[in-house]
């Protein structure tokens, strides 16, 4: 990532891709943890989304160094990306 616009590494992959990873994980952690397999299930809710988090806000911040736009949007990508995944890793 960095090489992609602001908006497609924001709206794209950190808000509907997490969405969709987030979402995944904390189910497959829910049934992994209802099956009494307790290790599994904390491999598949933080093993899977944490590392999709970290390389997403990665792509964010380097598609923001990138904007030609206002400043001020690509600071606010920025904060929303670090919000996000320290929100969906601590939930």
């Amino acid at each position: 990532m960095g090489d992609l616009s602001l908006g497609d590494a924001f709206w794209t992959w950190a808000v509907f891709g997490g969405l969709l990873v987030n979402l995944s994980s904390s189910g497959l952690f829910l049934v992994l943890i209802t099956l009494d397999l307790p290790w599994l299930a904390l491999i598949a809710g933080y093993g899977l989304s944490v590392p999709y988090n970290l390389a997403v806000m990665v792509g964010v911040w380097r598609s923001a160094d990138q904007y030609d736009g206002p400043a001020q949007h690509a600071n606010l990508a920025r904060g929303a990306s670090a919000v996000l995944l320290i929100v969906l890793t601590l939930t």
